[in-house]
């Protein structure tokens, strides 16, 4: 989320992390929210830099960040799943 102060990054992330939340049916509290919405958006970011597209603006970074934060949950419950 790059060019956003930290407030903003935080409400970004905590509504991405939500919101992904609900979508991939994954009980997780507002910590784990933001977390899960601001290091999501740093992957969806780092892969669309990899393709060479960018996606700007807090709509799209907010859809960024919930593409990333599902893929998040995706690999945590991948892993899970091979530790058990």
């Amino acid at each position: 989320m790059e060019g956003f102060g930290w407030i903003m990054t935080i409400i970004l992330g905590g509504l991405a992390g939500w919101i992904a939340e609900k979508v991939m049916k994954f009980d997780t509290g507002l910590i784990m929210n933001i977390v899960l919405g601001v290091v999501g958006a740093v992957v969806g970011n780092y892969v669309l830099s990899l393709v060479g597209y960018g996606i700007g603006g807090y709509l799209g970074q907010l859809i960024v960040a919930v593409a990333g934060a599902c893929v998040l949950i995706l690999a945590y419950r991948a892993f899970q799943g091979r530790s058990a």
